[in-house]
């Protein structure tokens, strides 16, 4: 069986995180910071979205993966990963800004109601009520 869905978004992740990953480069080649922060601000702020983004897409893809292998997830868990991840990359974007904004709040709840919303559906399809 393979896994349309949980393979394009792990494609996905790994853009994501890539990309992730240049922002920081950016800013530590600019600052010459080679470990740690060195202080700087913006360079903590993308360290700490990449790792953010770590810290939630592998769970998100397992929740994804175990869904489709019940071959329960149809079209919409594309739809749902699409949406967690277009909520990572917004995430991204508004760690670069100072204090709350709407892509930081917004990715950040987009995030957990996604989790929530596979989580929930997994725990269904484990007690078999859906």
């Amino acid at each position: 069986m393979i896994l349309q869905t949980t393979l394009t978004l792990a494609a996905a992740a790994v853009f994501i995180n890539l990309w992730l990953f240049v922002r920081v480069v950016r800013v530590r080649m600019a600052e010459r910071v080679i470990h740690g922060d060195g202080g700087n601000t913006l360079l903590l702020q993308r360290m700490r979205a990449q790792s953010n983004f770590i810290e939630h897409a592998p769970l998100f893809l397992i929740l994804v993966a175990s869904i489709e292998l019940t071959g329960k997830g149809d079209s919409w868990l594309a739809v749902v990963g699409s949406l967690f991840m277009l909520a990572r990359v917004s995430h991204g974007f508004g760690m670069d800004r100072a204090g709350s904004n709407l892509f930081r709040a917004g990715g950040m709840v987009v995030t957990l109601l996604t989790e929530i919303g596979l989580a929930v559906v997994a725990v269904l399809i484990g007690l078999q009520l859906m």
